[in-house]
Formats: structure tokens, sequence, C-alpha cells
């Protein structure tokens, strides 16, 4: 015989229901911060750069909408808190604003409006400017540094300085200013920095001499760098050599990987015994002078993971390394 449910199933299928109800009661509904410090600076007679800072959220932002008087211009993930508006009007009044996004959807309200207004038009510059010399930096804790250079010189005037990390275009300011503050960087990590004038025509400057700065380690790290240093690079007739010291891991390091242009070029492997200090190695180029070479090394460690990369180096072929 069928028995009747008891009262502990009752209470059960109660309870059940009840954390079922809860459980939906927990959606997300809390919109992000309007995101603070925006800026917007003028980058040539057609095009913005804007900038922000981070919004801050309950739980996460997952992106950033930009807003040109009220109509959306771009949508950026969270990582990204700068941006490029081209294809603008010269002479010309605008304004923007920074809206951040979370994973349920919510948006944030407007970001404050920042007017800006672009240059009258050069059709006729094709001159470039003078690239910015005596290029200096100053770590500041473990996640930023301050750069700092001469300006350039344009016939017509710089309008923008756009910094480079590694040939990305990593932060702008405008061309009255001689500084920049570049933040979100990691923890003990090797950066190498270069800036490029900008004029109104978007005639852009060849790079600065690189500067290389080392974040300070994370508190409570004291994990030792891992990647080689002094890395060295000189154009010759068909060759570029290099020089650099290996990384201290308390063993020889045998194998150095070779990138050029972000991607693995070679690997340089030595015998049982490699050479002690610094070592060289020289790479065979057989391109057509003017060709632009970034490269950087890292290290094979003692326990067969590939260690932190070098500092980064410009070459062209057919001139002086940088």
């Amino acid at each position: 015989m069928q028995r009747p449910p008891t009262f502990a199933a009752f209470a059960c299928a109660t309870a059940v229901i009840l954390l079922t109800a809860c459980a939906g009661d927990d959606k997300d509904t809390e919109p992000p911060a309007p995101p603070p410090g925006v800026t917007a600076q003028v980058g040539s007679a057609t095009s913005v750069h804007v900038m922000w800072e981070q919004a801050a959220d309950n739980k996460a932002v997952t992106g950033y909408d930009v807003f040109q008087k009220g109509v959306k211009v771009k949508t950026l993930p969270a990582a990204k808190r700068m941006v490029d508006i081209d294809r603008l009007a010269p002479s010309t009044a605008y304004s923007f604003t920074v809206r951040a996004r979370d994973a349920a959807g919510n948006l944030s309200a407007p970001s404050a409006a920042v007017p800006v207004t672009t240059p009258a038009p050069t059709p006729e510059d094709t001159k470039a400017p003078t690239p910015p010399t005596a290029l200096r930096g100053q770590v500041d804790g473990s996640r930023a540094v301050t750069l700092s250079w001469a300006r350039a010189a344009d016939d017509l005037g710089v309008t923008s300085y756009d910094i480079y990390q590694e040939d990305s275009r990593i932060h702008s300011v405008r061309g009255s200013e001689a500084t920049a503050r570049v933040t979100g960087l990691r923890p003990g990590t090797v950066y190498t920095f270069t800036v490029r004038a900008r004029d109104a025509a978007e005639n852009s400057s060849s790079d600065s001499d690189a500067v290389d700065l080392t974040t300070a380690s994370a508190p409570g790290d004291d994990v030792p760098s891992t990647a080689p240093t002094d890395l060295k690079a000189t154009v010759r007739k068909g060759s570029v050599d290099l020089s650099w010291t290996p990384p201290e891991t308390g063993e020889p390091v045998k194998v150095h990987e070779l990138f050029l242009n972000g991607k693995p070029a070679t690997t340089i492997v030595w015998g049982v015994q490699p050479p002690a200090g610094t070592v060289t190695y020289t790479l065979t180029v057989t391109d057509k002078p003017g060709t632009r070479y970034s490269i950087k090394i890292r290290a094979k460690l003692p326990d067969g993971k590939w260690g932190d990369f070098s500092a980064q180096r410009t070459v062209v072929i057919g001139s002086q390394s940088q």
C-alpha cells in the first residue's frame, strides 16, 4: 500500500521551493558607477583621443561605451580605457561621455561630458615633426611609471604625443605637454617605452630613443626577475649583432628564444656549457634597407618553462640601432 506523504516530505519540498525563489532574487540589478577622469584630447584635425579611469561596480565592469552627444560611437572591453575617435570634421566642437557596463547588462550613468574642438585642416602639410628627445622615466610603484621628454618641433605645430610600449600605442597627451603617467602595468615587469610626435595632418615623427623601466615587485613577492637584461642590437651589413646577460637562475641558461616583430623567429641553443656572463648572437638579415625589426629575448628556465621577456630593441636595416 502506498503511504501518504509525511510532514517531513512536505517541509523538504517547501524548503526547495523557497531556495529556488531566493536564488532567483540574486540577479544583479546594480549598475556600475560612471567612469571617472574622462579626458578628450585632439589627435589631429579629424581625430580625438578619449581616455578615462576604471569604473567601480559591485561585481565587475565588463565593458565601456563611448558617446558623442548621446550617440554611441565606440564599444570597448573592460581592459581598454582609451580610444581614438576618427573621421571627425575639422574646426568642429564635440562633446564626449563614457558609460560602463557589467555582465548583467546594467549601464552606468554617463560620465561628465568633456568638450573638445578639432583644429583647422592642414591639407598641404606633409612634413612630419621631429622625434621627441631626452626621454626619461620614473617607476611609480608596481603598476605605474611617469615619462618625460623634450618637445618635438613641427613647421605648423605638434598636436599630440603618442606613447608606445613595444610598438603598441598605449597612451596619448596633448601637444602642449611633455610628461605622461602610464598606469595599469604589471608588477615586476620590464617595459620599453618610446614617444612619437603627431601634427594636425596626422604626420607622425619617428620614435624617440627608448627607455627601459622595470616596475617594482608586488608586496611580498620576492621572486627574482627571469628576464634577460642589457639587450643591445647593432646593425651591420647583412646582419644584426645582439648581446645580452641571461637571468640568474642558479644554473646555466642553455636556451634562449628570439622574437622578431612579436613573433618567435629562432631558438638559440648552447651546448653543455653556455658562455659565462654576457652572450652574443648574430642574426642574419636579407631584407632591403629601411626594414624595421623589433627584437626581444626570453630564456628557458631550468624547470623547462620560458622566463619573462627582455626589454625590446628596435632597429632599421641600413641604419644604427635604437
